[in-house]
């Protein structure tokens, strides 16, 4: 149930703070249920990284040392992401007051930043192949490829069911990608197997190369907008704003602000115009059950101002 406060400090209008703390779908601790997936998807990560780059090296295969390196970088994005979903469980402290829950966001920023880097140093690897091709072992490419595609399915498979946690999304797209970069090997080998042509492995590794690249900029651009505090997906300010003004004995409110505390966790204050008086608890109440119900904003702060002639230095919309 929410918990709310009403504070009242003997001048005219007061300040009423209500926060929802319910485990709901407003609250969602999605990565908590995770931590298996992320050590069975590193240590497999780790077995396919060895296995391809030891045998991409001993084949020749460019294509098959990019998915090896594709790899390398999903496990320290793994890593990195499990760390983060640790953190955000911590309590929070007296400097940190929503705890540590941002790091995840942090983890979902650093996961397709370093992507595109790695992408961009095997892309020129591949275009240096590509201007001088040399043979490859396709047989060998191709079984280890497709070990790799199956064991990087397996993975995404086990964080599938976390698609509203851009941290975790981020962690299923990567290993998504891994697979499909593992098809690609596995039809190239098969390409140069039956017709000889060698520019075929750099080829393919490119044209996957670019098939993550797309695949990877809907989680940079989703994952830096929740850093800079932008409003989450899925959740229309207009219809929030609305909502609010809908509330009883509510006719005016500004200095509305939502805000990601987490990739799973919705903050909101607003400054609630009531000219008929201050509101009880009750009012408090049903308002945060109400946004977490309709917007999954689970941590709800409310300013109560009882009259229309105060001017507060917060109301135009251009003040933050």
């Amino acid at each position: 149930m929410p918990h709310d406060h009403d504070h009242h400090d003997g001048h005219h209008h007061g300040h009423a703070h209500a926060q929802g703390h319910a485990h709901g779908p407003g609250h969602v601790h999605a990565p908590a249920s995770f931590g298996r997936a992320f050590a069975v998807g590193i240590t497999l990560n780790v077995a396919i990284v060895l296995s391809q780059g030891v045998f991409g090296w001993l084949s020749n295969s460019v294509a098959l040392m990019a998915d090896a390196g594709h790899n390398l970088s999903d496990v320290l994005g793994l890593v990195i992401a499990w760390l983060a979903t640790l953190l955000a469980r911590r309590p929070p402290s007296q400097r940190y007051t929503y705890g540590l829950s941002s790091s995840s966001i942090l983890a979902a920023l650093f996961n397709g930043v370093f992507l595109l880097v790695a992408i961009g140093a095997l892309s020129w690897e591949a275009i240096r192949r590509l201007a001088h091709p040399e043979p490859v072992a396709e047989v060998a490419v191709m079984i280890v490829a497709a070990i790799g595609m199956v064991l990087n399915g397996v993975t995404a498979w086990l964080f599938a069911g976390g698609g509203r946690d851009v941290n975790i999304r981020g962690a299923y797209l990567h290993m998504l990608a891994d697979a499909a970069v593992s098809a690609g090997v596995v039809a190239a080998g098969f390409a140069i197997l039956l017709t000889g042509w060698v520019w075929l492995d750099p080829l393919v590794s490119l044209a996957i190369n670019a098939v993550v690249v797309y695949g990877t900029w809907g989680l940079l651009r989703d994952s830096a907008a929740l850093s800079l505090d932008a409003v989450p997906d899925g959740i229309d300010p207009a219809r929030v704003r609305a909502g609010l003004l809908a509330q009883p004995g509510v006719k005016r409110l500004h200095d509305l602000h939502i805000w990601p505390i987490s990739t799973t966790e919705t903050a909101l204050t607003a400054h609630l115009v009531m000219p008929d008086g201050h509101p009880d608890d009750a009012f408090l109440m049903n308002t945060a059950a109400a946004l977490k119900r309709d917007f999954a904003i689970g941590h709800v702060t409310l300013q109560v101002e009882t009259s229309e002639k105060t001017l507060c230095a917060l109301e135009p919309d251009t003040v933050v």
